[in-house]
């Protein structure tokens, strides 16, 4: 016999201000389902998961939980005035002889339960809101952001205990790795309507085109009849006035059809503009090390920033990564060694706090009252990257509306936030990005934009992240910072890191450097295949190296395919012929290289 759904919602319909957010919402929540829930900030996502929860009550419609069945929802900002640590909130509802659980889990999530709630920060607060899900146990999880605020590490150990439960689960978050590596099902909300496809994440985006390119083709269809019988109708309705009533009507739904079809909300027009170019050094840092008290945060340290670079950042939280992040920027002092920059720098910060954000101000007031976008004598008006534009304009290019233009920033979800950061940043020319945290909130439309107009960006940046999929299509080079003052570069994103990391722990020779500086190559250290050490690395990683420059070419070259592309924008399409030499040459050298190493292997 099947047994029962563990959710059911039915015709739920929900509205905000005058504008459905639901409308005759069936959904159900089987046992087993590892279920991701995507859709654009301002979707709905959150609303949603809080009326699966029954923290929210829809307008119309209803919610059936079996009986017995236990649903547990971690929010994005719990409440935990009524508790004096993050031990007693975690460990609230759960027998005394079941309160270890929160230990057990606040070790992996690196939180400490005896922190009283009122000195705890916001990550610590949502770290104990997880803990307390994962220590109840509960038949259903529904997990709003759970990887906001969690390192690398943190994030590895939710993963692998998410993978072990037996637990069915709902999850919103940016983080694409997670994700892919979690989910079964996927639930998707766009404008209004909640899809499922019983795949995971990982077919998201393919299943998304192929959803959109149906309703392109269904509109074209349409309009083509409306324009056909339009035609008829003026063309041959007197002569069969009474006949052709029917006929009439027709045309008519098919009008009311087309003017009911819902468009889609176009993606964010993020745009970066390089200033002038930078030297062709921009950060050399010589020997810099950082304390507070007895806690080294930095040891002597060495890296030599060029212009172009893609530097990552990675490390647990509080390691010092935004620390070493500002040294490099010259808003810290290092206790010792020196910090030199390079010639003509023009520097534009995303910080991860947000803290640039006056939450009192409106968005307008926001922007007009940026001493970088300021545009004298004007009130309506600001200047992006060199030219005035209305500031609702450009706004909506961020994709806020016209009445949120006069809405203080602090009515912003996090996702709005950060868009409303991005559209600071890049409304200036700059040629060195310092992004801290930028990913945090950031819908999968804006991440996957963020990455492309980086890749595009002439400039140098800088990058700390927790995401592991944006790191790896960004970076070139990874900062690890590992703990007791540990800093070391590898080459590459995230997996490249990974890679050389278990490398490096076989190799004695290089797990005993205690002064990590910008890489320099190990003596030579031959392997069993007639390779170095060095070469036998090398030829591991190149070809993920060449897939990734072939990705890279075939996003180019479908870029430049575009005839008016030339006439457009001149720039832009000088910018991408040059990228597209420039990867052609770097595969081509890329599969010489390979080909020699796998002939030196071989023999």
């Amino acid at each position: 016999m099947a047994r029962a759904p563990l959710l059911q919602l039915s015709g739920i319909s929900l509205t905000f201000g005058g504008n459905p957010v639901f409308d005759g919402l069936d959904l159900t929540v089987q046992l087993g389902d590892r279920v991701a829930l995507v859709g654009r900030n301002g979707s709905g996502k959150s609303t949603l998961m809080k009326v699966m929860a029954g923290l929210m009550e829809a307008d119309a419609g209803s919610r059936v939980v079996p009986p017995g069945v236990t649903v547990g929802y971690m929010e994005q900002e719990p409440d935990l005035s009524a508790f004096e640590t993050l031990g007693d909130f975690a460990a609230s509802g759960l027998p005394e002889t079941e309160a270890y659980k929160v230990a057990v889990v606040a070790e992996g999530l690196k939180f400490d339960p005896a922190t009283k709630v009122s000195a705890a920060s916001g990550g610590e607060r949502r770290r104990a809101a997880l803990a307390k899900l994962l220590a109840e146990a509960p038949e259903l999880m529904l997990l709003d952001e759970p990887t906001n605020h969690l390192d690398i590490q943190a994030i590895g150990w939710l993963e692998a205990e998410l993978k072990e439960t037996r637990a069915a689960y709902v999850i919103i978050s940016h983080d694409r790795a997670f994700l892919r590596a979690l989910t079964k099902a996927t639930l998707w909300i766009d404008r209004g309507e909640v899809r499922r496809n019983e795949k995971g994440f990982e077919a998201f985006e393919d299943w998304r085109e192929t959803v959109w390119a149906e309703e392109d083709l269904a509109r074209h269809k349409l309009e083509r009849r409306i324009k056909s019988e339009g035609r008829w109708a003026v063309e041959g309705i007197s002569a069969r006035r009474k006949r052709n009533q029917g006929r009439l009507r027709a045309l008519q739904a098919m009008r009311a059809e087309r003017a009911a079809m819902i468009r889609r909300q176009g993606t964010a027009d993020l745009a970066l503009e390089s200033g002038q170019t930078s030297g062709k050094l921009v950060i050399e840092a010589k020997g810099i090390l950082k304390a507070f008290g007895e806690k080294v945060i930095l040891k002597p340290f060495d890296l030599k920033v060029l212009r172009g670079d893609r530097v990552a950042f990675v490390g647990p939280n509080g390691v010092g990564k935004t620390t070493l992040l500002k040294m490099l920027t010259g808003e810290v002092a290092p206790d010792s060694g020196s910090v030199r920059h390079g010639t003509k720098l023009e520097m534009a910060v995303f910080d991860q706090a947000r803290a640039t954000l006056d939450l009192n101000m409106t968005l307008w007031d926001g922007l007009v009252n940026d001493p970088d976008m300021a545009v004298s004598g004007r009130s309506d008006q600001v200047m992006v990257r060199g030219t005035p534009k209305h500031v609702v304009a450009y706004l909506k290019d961020f994709l806020f509306d016209e009445a949120q233009a006069r809405a203080p920033i602090g009515s912003l979800s996090g996702g709005e936030r950060a868009r409303l950061l991005l559209a600071r940043i890049m409304a200036k020319p700059s040629n060195l990005l310092v992004l801290d945290e930028p990913t945090n909130d950031l819908d999968v439309e804006t991440l996957d934009l963020l990455q492309d107009i980086l890749g595009d960006y002439d400039g140098t940046v800088l990058l700390v992240s927790h995401d592991r999929d944006f790191i790896d299509r960004v970076a070139t080079t990874t900062i690890a910072m590992e703990g007791e003052g540990r800093a070391i570069a590898y080459a590459g994103g995230w997996a490249d890191y990974q890679a050389q990391r278990g490398e490096v722990a076989t190799a004695p020779k290089l797990a005993k450097v205690a002064k990590p500086v910008t890489p320099v190559a190990p003596k030579p250290v031959k392997t069993s295949q007639g390779l170095t050490f060095t070469e036998r690395h090398r030829l591991d990683a190149l070809p993920g190296i060449m897939e990734r420059l072939e990705a890279e070419i075939g996003k180019l070259s479908d870029f430049l395919s575009d005839p008016d592309l030339f006439h457009k924008s001149p720039d832009k399409f000088r910018r991408a012929s040059e990228g597209l030499s420039e990867r052609q040459a770097a595969l081509a050298a890329a599969e010489e290289e390979w080909l020699m190493l796998e002939e030196k292997a071989g023999s």
